[in-house]
């Protein structure tokens, strides 16, 4: 189903595409805390804190297009927390509800040794329930529930941490 799907490091050149994905997922107060679009100039610095070897930046293509991107991100910030990583996955609106996330996911899982991770996080609105599933349909369990942290559209939402141990 997949076998026209090619999975790559992100590049600079990559950078409006991911943008572009992410920006299309603002308007519905689901996945991201942002308010408004963010420009790919604010977003050069992230993309090059994103390491192949430790914590990739992922773009997926189909037939020559970025259809998804899905990056990896360290935890807080400090040494003790090397094993442990957040994954985000963001797919382009006309490639949704095709399971494409449930192949990254899996993609995702299998990188992990390679990379060293040894916990995976997720940070996900609580009425976020696709992304909820997805992650819960791979193991991950809701370690957090911090309620009413952020404010989309007047409106507390409450956000989830899935976590899932990959290796003990």
């Amino acid at each position: 189903m997949f076998e026209d799907f090619t999975i790559r490091d992100a590049i600079l050149s990559d950078l409006p595409a991911i943008i572009d994905i992410y920006n299309s997922t603002i308007p519905s107060r689901m996945v991201t805390a942002d308010l408004e679009p963010v420009s790919v100039e604010s977003r050069v610095q992230w993309l090059n804190d994103h390491s192949p070897d430790f914590r990739p930046l992922w773009v997926v293509e189909c037939q020559g297009d970025i259809c998804a991107w899905v990056s990896f991100q360290s935890f807080y910030g400090r040494p003790a927390y090397n094993g442990t990583a957040e994954i985000s996955i963001y797919i382009h609106p006309q490639f949704r509800g095709r399971k494409l996330g449930k192949f990254l996911i899996q993609k995702a899982l299998d990188a992990c040794p390679k990379l060293e991770i040894k916990t995976l996080l997720g940070f996900i609105f609580a009425h976020n329930e696709p992304s909820i599933k997805l992650f819960s349909n791979f193991g991950f369990e809701t370690w957090a529930h911090l309620p009413n942290v952020a404010e989309l559209e007047g409106v507390e939402r409450d956000l989830l941490i899935l976590g899932k141990r990959i290796s003990k």
